[in-house]
This record gives structure tokens, sequence and C-alpha cells, in this order.
């Protein structure tokens, strides 16, 4: 790739801007800079201008641009990435493709129970216009009154949701794709049986941008809950946690949408500094879990189902105490003290993230272990395990000392993280559970995946972008 020379870049612009006019392409340094920081401030890049091109046509005619230039093209969508893959590097020779002006619903088939739609909308929008239409998009997550389908899909997001529909990657049937030579790959089928040949659309959906930009997707949904229980149990410890999650998934035919796993320290931290939030027992654990049931049917006797669980597991010991939403505004309450956990870390100084994952039965050794390791490794330090237990990803973050030095602290992250993951691959597990590669975890993706795998991943970029312009630097 011939690198993009200073003096190219008031010809660049102009090209830029002959192709998405004044409206699609900003310079101005203040304007950019929100979209050069990702969403942890971990990374911060520069760019030689941000794009916001309004249709499929206009993206291609850029990447077209930069592919005779050899531009390097970072493709974004909401920002919302937390392993610094949808901001630039440092050194300002890229360009930002920010795909939010391109935020249609294309179409809505509720027989068919599909959605297509551009990937700058909003989740939570999408999340609404199924709603409206009878239906539901199944995908879920903290970040989705920001965060825009492009880039969930790119990330392969996850959510609370994961347990009974899902990650991303199986929430789309049809993709349409600019690829690095600017054509257009129209993959937007709706079908659900379609045998003809590899599944191209797999190729993008978690890719981050490094092999292509998605531009629109058509999207399943799944019948709307006529009928959603909440509770908030306190639980005797992990292992009883994983205990009544099969117990509730035999008990309530399945109907399991969400099981969240929090430990007592993500509480105290919630309500510290979490305003218009309670603790929701009268008594203080060491362990909760969230759990939510729902069904399509209006009289499902979700409660009926969940206070036999219950008392089955007061019986055996396995549940402490707990309480059932009467309201849906008592179970947003309820669900404020999980979605809260990572703001409310802030406060509390520095932390190192893990997004991990491993086989449900092996959460509990995975955590009893982690908070061992972290201890020896970095003393005082404060674990904060929570996460979506029901489908074994614990984002199992760590805390600086009270009173520690904040950057300190931070300057640790990598020997923190090398033993967490060195502990997850032991487990079988993932060092990336759903928040991607990025630039954060590239040189974690060749330790713990097989040579053979990172080759093929390799064999399959330079075959997709043989110039190397997409979202260059970025998961291999």
């Amino acid at each position: 790739m011939t690198a993009l020379a200073i003096k190219d870049l008031n010809d660049l612009a102009g090209r830029l801007r002959a192709i998405v006019g004044d409206k699609g392409l900003v310079t101005d340094a203040e304007d950019i800079a929100p979209h050069l920081l990702d969403q942890r401030g971990k990374y911060r890049g520069k760019a030689a201008a941000l794009v916001r091109p309004a249709s499929t046509e206009e993206v291609a005619a850029v990447v077209r641009l930069c592919a005779d230039l050899g531009v390097a093209v970072v493709p974004q969508g909401g920002n919302t990435s937390m392993c610094g893959g949808s901001v630039p590097h440092g050194h300002g020779r890229e360009i930002i493709v920010n795909l939010s002006r391109m935020n249609a619903i294309r179409d809505i088939d509720r027989l068919n129970y599909t959605m297509c739609a551009e990937a700058g909308c909003i989740l939570a929008d999408l999340q609404a216009a199924a709603a409206a239409a009878g239906r539901m998009l199944a995908l879920s997550l903290a970040a989705e009154g920001s965060c825009e389908i492009g880039g969930n899909l790119s990330t392969n997001a996850g959510g609370t949701n994961v347990l009974r529909y899902g990650m991303a990657r199986e929430q789309v049937l049809g993709l349409e794709v600019v690829l690095a030579d600017g054509r257009v790959w129209d993959g937007l089928r709706s079908l659900r049986k379609d045998n003809t040949g590899y599944d191209l659309k797999q190729l993008f959906v978690g890719a981050e941008g490094t092999l292509g930009i998605i531009t629109a997707a058509v999207l399943k949904l799944m019948p709307k809950p006529r009928s959603v229980l909440t509770a908030m149990v306190a639980v005797r410890d992990p292992d009883a946690a994983i205990e009544l999650l099969a117990q509730a998934r035999e008990e309530t035919g399945d109907s399991v949408t969400g099981f969240e796993l929090m430990a007592r320290i993500c509480l105290d931290f919630v309500l510290a500094h979490m305003p218009a939030t309670q603790d929701p027992l009268a008594d203080r654990h060491d362990w909760y879990v969230l759990a939510e049931l729902s069904s399509p049917a209006a009289d499902a006797g979700l409660e009926a189902a969940m206070e036999r669980l219950l008392e089955r597991a007061l019986a055996d010991g396995l549940v402490l105490d707990g309480t059932i939403a009467a309201s849906e505004a008592q179970a947003r309450n309820l669900w404020a003290l999980r979605e809260h956990v990572s703001e409310a870390q802030k406060p509390e100084g520095g932390s190192i993230k893990h997004d991990i994952s491993v086989p449900v039965s092996k959460v509990p050794e995975l955590i009893r272990r982690a908070v061992a390791l972290t201890e020896r490794t970095i003393p005082g330090s404060r674990p904060v395990p929570f996460g979506h237990v029901g489908d074994g990803n614990v984002h199992f973050n760590v805390s600086q000392p009270p009173g520690a030095d904040r950057e300190d602290f931070l300057a640790r992250w990598d020997e923190l993280n090398e033993v967490i993951h060195d502990l997850v691959a032991e487990l079988g597990g993932s060092f990336s559970a759903e928040h991607g590669i990025g630039q954060l975890k590239r040189a974690a993706l060749v330790k713990y995946r097989s040579v053979v795998e990172v080759a093929l991943m390799r064999t399959l970029k330079a075959a997709l972008d043989p110039q190397g312009i997409m979202n260059p630097g970025k998961v291999v």
C-alpha cells in the first residue's frame, strides 16, 4: 500500500467532498475529535478526514477512491468499541468512514419475521420499530441507546439475551457489504434455508471492518414477549448459581431469557455511585443472580414456575433470599443494578477489564481461581466479577486498591490480562467473549489461537483486502 503523503491531504479532501458533499465530509479537528477516542479512553488516534456517506453508493465510491490512492479506511458506527477497533491509529493517514447517516429501516416483513436495516441504525431504534410491528429484535446490550447495528454485526455483539437467542451472528440472515475494491456484494437475502455454497455473510460478522464495510443487514425477528418476569435472588455462591440456572431451564421449559451473576462488590459500587438505586434485599449477601423469564404467550404461568423454582432452591440451600418484580418499573430497577456496574466502577479508580468465557459448568472454578490469581498478582486490588453466566461470559473486571495510583495500576494491564487469559485457556475458554479483538487483543489472538487458525484468518484478509486498507492493525 502506498502511504498517503501529507501534501496529498487537501487533494484527498476535495475528491471525497465531490463524492459525499459538504454534509458528508468533516475536516475540522474539533468536530473529528469525538471520533478519535475509544469508549474506554484507552486509544486515541488521528485521521486525515471523517467521511459520513449517506448511501451504499457513496460508501462504495469512497472505498474505490481510497483503494486507488492506497488510503486506509476505518469503518465506524456508534464508536462504542471496547477494544479500540473503531478508532484510527496515531499517524493521521487514515480516513474514518462513519455510517451514522445511513439509518433507514428499509423493510419490516411481519410474516417472514425479518427486518432490513441500514448499518447506521441505532440498536434501540430497531428494537422499538420491531416492537411497534408486534415483533422483537432479540439483540440487547448496555450500549443499545448509542451503538449501531453495523458495528454490532461487525463485532459479533453479545449482550443479555445470548442465552436464549444467540449472539449477533445468529440474528442475521443477509448482508450488504462494500468490499475493499469498492464493489458491492448484495447478500440481502431473507431466507432461513439457503444452501448455495459458502455462507459469505459470516465472513464479515465479527471481522470488525477488516474485510469490508457492512452497509445493511436483514435481521431475524422473534415473537414479541407478552409475559416477562424478573427476579433478583441471593445465592450461596457461583456453584449454586449454575445449579439454579440448570433447574430454571428445566422448570420453565427453557423460558430463561437472561441470567446474570453479580458479586456483592458490584452492588456496593452501584449503590454508592448511581442515584436512585436501592438494595434489592433486606440483608447483604455475597452473590446475586438477576434472572428473567419471557414467553410470547400472555398467560405462560411464569410467576408460578418461578415460585416453584425458588421454593425448591431455598429448601436446597442454593438460594438464600429473593424478590420477584411486581411491575415493569420494579423490573427496570433490578436491571439497573446490573447495567450500571461498569459505569459505577469509574469513580473507584482504574479498572483492568477481562471479557472472558468458559463452558457454563466451569464458571465457578474460573471465578474462584481468577480471584486468587488477582489477589496474588496485585495485592489489595478488588475483583469485580459479573456477567452473562447463562452463556459462560464473565466480565472479570479488577478495580485498583483504594488509594493506589491509578496510572501505576493500569500499567499492569497486560500483566494481569496474561495471568487471567492463561487460566481461561486452561479451562477451554475464550479471552474475548463478546467485545472483539480490535487493537487491544491482537497479541492475545496470536498467542491463544492455533497457528492454523491465525494462518486461515490472514489468508482471508489477504484474499479480500490485498492492499491492506480495511481497518489495518485490527484483529489480524
